[in-house]
């Protein structure tokens, strides 16, 4: 019987599969989980045994009886006026009842104690499995709350970076200079220019620079050159190519570039935005051009025209275009 028993698979709540069989297994379960089968095992065996008692039991009672009645052994022994037989059935019944309560009742499973004991264990272990999830989850969240953090941070970085924007009045066949110089003088242009890049700073090329008188107030110049040594005034950012000027303007949420003709051709794709004055007029004897505007790259926004007057020699319409 007890071979059968150890032939067979035994599964536990933890979900181990533990065989029992001639060949030794390696174990990989803990203490108390062995603990817990051992008892099982003994528990097993207690009932087997009150089984095999009882069923001796009646055997018993039976050839008690026949060896009495039918074998007529110590037929004329009786005690009280009953046959001993009974007496010794009696004796071999209570005998019966108290191996069933000492199994089913006083220490039914191992007792009381014990299986307080079991149950405080598997608590604890289910406990333990409970902190570790919460653990494991914990560290899970904080690797959710950190790559959420992260995103949140880059998506801010890209909010706030930089909207580079060029800048520009340009006549309808894209003229925009003639010998370092402007070609008109349309003063809400050029109202319009200082409004927009105030407080800002502003690219440009070494040309463009010294065609002012003096540096422009309340922006920041940062000049492309390059010519080693150039000198400028205080204040005055010199760099040597056009990602340099944008790297030195990189904290200004909007830097633009003012010109000149071949600073616009280098900008034209790295840009955002772009803000032209289109002046309705063509202009012989230009010699600075702007790039032609691809409708494919850039889409209008906004556009507000307004027509020669008194104080405006050519009509021109103040237009915005972000990229597509």
């Amino acid at each position: 019987m007890v071979k059968s028993f150890y032939e067979k698979e035994v599964y536990l709540s933890d979900n181990f599969w533990i065989m029992f069989g001639k060949k030794k297994q390696t174990s990989t379960i803990d203490k108390d989980q062995l603990e817990l089968i051992e008892n099982a095992q003994k528990r097993i065996k207690q009932k087997k045994r009150l089984y095999v008692h009882f069923v001796v039991f009646l055997i018993g009672a039976v050839f008690l009886i026949l060896a009495n009645t039918v074998l007529g052994i110590g037929k004329d022994f009786t005690i009280a006026g009953i046959n001993w037989f009974v007496y010794a059935i009696l004796i071999w019944l209570f005998l019966f009842i108290y191996h069933f309560i000492n199994v089913f009742i006083t220490n039914k499973f191992m007792g009381k104690d014990w299986e307080k004991q079991q149950l405080n264990k598997l608590v604890n272990q289910q406990q333990q499995r409970i902190n570790k999830l919460k653990e494991e989850f914990l560290k899970e969240e904080k690797k959710i709350a950190q790559s959420q953090a992260y995103n949140e941070t880059q998506s801010l970085e890209k909010k706030s970076a930089n909207k580079l924007t060029i800048i520009v009045a340009a006549g309808e066949d894209n003229a925009i200079g003639k010998d370092n110089d402007l070609i008109w003088h349309l003063s809400n242009d050029l109202k319009r220019f200082k409004k927009l890049t105030s407080g800002h700073h502003i690219i440009m090329g070494r040309k463009t620079f010294e065609s002012f008188p003096k540096p422009l107030p309340n922006r920041t110049h940062i000049v492309i050159t390059r010519q080693k040594d150039y000198k400028a005034p205080d204040g005055v950012i010199v760099v040597n190519n056009i990602e340099d000027a944008i790297d030195a303007a990189r904290k200004d949420s909007q830097p633009f570039i003012i010109g000149g003709g071949e600073i616009y051709k280098q900008s034209i794709n790295l840009a955002d935005k772009l803000e032209l004055t289109r002046v309705h007029a063509s202009f012989d004897g230009a010699d600075t051009f702007f790039p032609n505007v691809d409708i494919n790259i850039w889409k209008e926004v906004s556009r507000t025209t307004h027509e020669a007057d008194e104080d405006h020699n050519y009509a021109f319409s103040f237009i915005t275009y972000l990229k597509k």
